[in-house]
């Protein structure tokens, strides 16, 4: 059995490796991660792809490839207009051909060495996670992130038929399947929960709400109604971290809030997102201390936590 709090290597262990690669994937494994986690768009053909965003400019070596120059352009994603070149415009084979970049080269120079990596699929994350539990003994998961299904679903790529379809081609539709399913949109968890028994997760930020219900608000969603509301179509909440701990304005750590009591009155595990080593991501009073700001957390009593320092998180896990 996983010790807990389970760690999730948010998109591998991406604070040393380029985010979503097979290194990133492979060295979470190793680092000891429960979970890894890849965030999904669609290509062109249909097939998911393991991106944080359709826009891939700022990812990939896209612009560098003269082929493509003519598909960059302006399109609003959840309402906001993003430049740069998007999967959806690409087939499988033609993602094929780009390399993946580091994301935040500033921060993380160290991650710019690394220039090989490939995109991946959603079953090649699979796949590397089932080799990972037969190599190392241990049940790895996959927690993958459906990425704005309701934009997909307006393009005519829905992403919810290839997806399930995915979780029944590896047996992943059942209650204690080692996956862990995350949306921030509601009609995508509450169709997916009708459709497989897999462990659901409601993303939400401290601000803003889900982009297909503009009516709403995640720091409503996050009182005992709204949870209660969650809890009839998810297991899971993954809430960013200052739901839990907020900051004071001098952004120092504040007292916790009783959101983690709250959810698991409801019966919904807490999952908190998202650990980074670097100072500008930690609370000005734990900065250069990321194992005392992940143990904040786990005295709340979470459930798990996403990190891009995986190694780090498991090794100050209790």
């Amino acid at each position: 059995m996983p010790r807990h709090p389970l760690v999730i290597a948010h998109r591998g262990a991406s604070g040393e490796r380029p985010e979503h690669t097979r290194a990133a994937y492979e060295l979470a494994i190793e680092q000891g991660a429960d979970f890894i986690e890849p965030d999904l768009v669609m290509s062109k053909d249909g097939q998911l792809i393991v991106r944080h965003e359709n826009e891939i400019g700022g990812t990939t070596d896209v612009a560098d490839h003269p082929e493509f120059t003519d598909r960059r352009r302006t399109k609003t994603i959840d309402g906001l207009p993003t430049t740069g070149w998007f999967t959806e415009d690409f087939t499988l084979a033609e993602l094929r051909t780009l390399k993946a970049r580091e994301r935040l080269p500033t921060l993380r120079p160290g991650n710019t060495a690394y220039l090989d990596e490939t995109i991946l699929t959603f079953q090649e994350v699979i796949d590397i996670a089932r080799r990972g539990t037969a190599r190392t003994g241990r049940v790895i998961g996959v927690a993958p992130e459906l990425k704005h299904p309701i934009y997909f679903v307006g393009l005519g790529l829905p992403m919810e038929p290839a997806f399930v379809e995915a979780l029944r081609a590896n047996d992943l539709m059942s209650a204690d399947s080692p996956i862990m399913i995350q949306c921030f949109e509601i009609d995508c968890l509450r169709s997916l929960n009708a459709q497989t028994d897999a462990p659901l997760l409601q993303l939400m930020s401290q601000s803003g709400g889900p982009a297909d219900h503009p009516d709403m608000t995640y720091a409503a969603m996050a009182t005992p109604q709204g949870l209660a509301e969650i809890a009839t179509y998810a297991d899971a909440v993954g809430v960013e971290t200052a739901l839990i701990i907020p900051r004071t304005p001098s952004g120092a750590a504040a007292p916790p809030t009783a959101l983690v009591q709250d959810a698991h009155q409801k019966g919904l595990t807490v999952v908190v997102w998202t650990f980074r080593a670097e100072d500008i991501f930690l609370p000005t009073d734990y900065r250069g201390d990321l194992p005392g700001w992940i143990r904040r957390f786990y005295d709340v009593g979470i459930d798990a936590v996403f990190s891009d320092f995986p190694g780090v998180t498991v090794a100050a896990r209790p």
